[in-house]
């Protein structure tokens, strides 16, 4: 039974993940369509056509594989504007795409061609998509902050670590020879209120935790409230460990050590603290794509080598999917912490999704909002010398990046659906 939920639940996931990804779709679908694009395609997956319909000139459609979608936007390729005597590689690549688009290309079509738009509106049409996500992700996070509410660190010490134990040490139990900690030389008990580090007033844990990192092996003097009264407590220098990097846990980076941990409080919140949560989540996701390449090819070594699964190595649909079936059926957590994490799970994705497509580089939606605004550049450029307005940005000739990016997440995401069915990420 337990088997039956776990895969229920996966496939709802997936069905969800598929849903954000038919939003995004409508993203650049709907301001498409106000600007008077030509749109012919609008389908989530891809491969064969299992069921579609037409109202007006779009088709609208499921296909075999759901692992994507797209919206065919007609014009994305400009006509070529000189005669094609050039025999390069690049030239008979960019013009058999070329060839492509334009067989559906009528003269009434004139006006209504994507590269015929101003530029502010591809980047509207462009950058929709993501827009979508990214609500997505804010509604479900805002959702959780007003009526459940997330668990944050407080200035209220729940534990004491003993000895001060290097985190790249494989065996993290205390030993006869290891140091005692800053905090246990300090005093710290549990239950103390944390008030103030070196004469700085402390506001949060995180202030807390980066007032420590710079103080690096420093004197460090702390002010605790106990029992209703303010102890400042003797005189202790801090540290020098390793402690996992702010924005990526998968990095060690050497910090002041303190030796405390906290309570957590479960704390409700509205627009604004879900708007800090995603901005918080989205450098993190960006340091995470900035070496996206790395990760993958670790995936891949663990995996070719028989290695233990980093906990923190990037999923496919696949493994999020496997995450939020085991997320649904664990005794690990009650009811409605299972919601609340399982929802969590589907905003991040969709952040994820936003920011991987923001990247600038064609096929990805941030390429053709960054082909738009080097458009826009070279025409203003151009004005301002008094040079002939130089024309549309030929993007067919960027296919050879199209490909390569487009190459990379296909044989990514295989690796990850391989690491995800062979050596799964458990959580419980």
């Amino acid at each position: 039974m337990t088997v039956l939920l776990t895969v229920l639940f996966a496939l709802l996931f997936f069905a969800l993940i598929m849903a954000s990804i038919a939003l995004h779709e409508v993203g650049h679908l709907v301001p498409a369509k106000l600007f008077g694009v030509k749109v012919t395609q609008y389908f989530v997956g891809f491969g064969k056509t299992l069921w579609s319909f037409r109202r007006g000139e779009t088709e609208y459609g499921i296909k075999a594989f759901p692992l994507g979608g797209y919206v065919r936007l007609v014009g994305m390729y400009p006509p070529q504007r000189h005669r094609a005597d050039a025999k390069g590689r690049l030239e008979r690549l960019a013009d058999q795409a070329r060839a492509y688009e334009w067989e559906d290309i009528r003269p009434q079509d004139d006006g209504r061609l994507f590269f015929q738009k101003k530029t502010w509106q591809k980047v509207i049409v462009m950058l929709a998509g993501p827009a979508m996500n990214v609500l997505i992700a804010f509604v479900l996070f805002l959702g959780i902050n007003v009526f459940h509410g997330s668990y944050e660190p407080t200035l209220t010490v729940e534990q004491v670590s003993e000895c001060a134990v290097r985190a790249d040490r494989a065996d993290q139990t205390c030993t006869q020879g290891d140091p005692s900690t800053p905090a246990a030389l300090a005093g710290v008990s549990t239950g103390d209120v944390l008030v103030s580090f070196n004469g700085t007033e402390l506001t949060s844990w995180e202030q807390m935790g980066d007032l420590i990192r710079d103080n690096r092996d420093q004197p460090a003097t702390v002010v605790v409230e106990r029992d209703g009264e303010l102890v400042e407590l003797p005189t202790v220098n801090t540290v020098l460990n390793y402690v996992p990097d702010r924005l990526d846990p998968t990095r060690m980076v050497e910090a002041g050590f303190f030796g405390v941990s906290p309570a957590t409080a479960l704390v409700r919140g509205g627009p604004v603290a879900t708007a800090q949560q995603m901005w918080t989540l989205t450098k993190q996701s960006a340091v995470a794509l900035a070496s996206f390449p790395v990760r993958i090819y670790n995936v891949a070594a663990d995996l070719v080598t028989g290695q233990p699964r980093d906990v923190n190595s990037p999923l496919s649909i696949v493994g999020a999917s496997r995450v939020a079936g085991e997320i649904g059926t664990t005794d690990s957590l009650e009811a409605t912490e299972k919601v609340v994490t399982w929802v969590s799970l589907l905003a991040a994705v969709n952040l994820f999704v936003a920011l991987l497509n923001l990247v600038p580089l064609l096929p990805l939606d941030g390429g053709h909002v960054a082909g738009a605004v080097y458009e826009w550049l070279r025409r203003v450029l151009a004005r301002m010398s008094g040079r002939p307005d130089p024309g549309p940005v030929d993007t067919a000739k960027g296919l050879p990046i199209t490909y390569l990016v487009g190459g990379f997440l296909l044989l990514g995401g295989v690796v990850l659906i391989l690491a995800d069915i062979i050596s799964p990420i458990r959580l419980f």
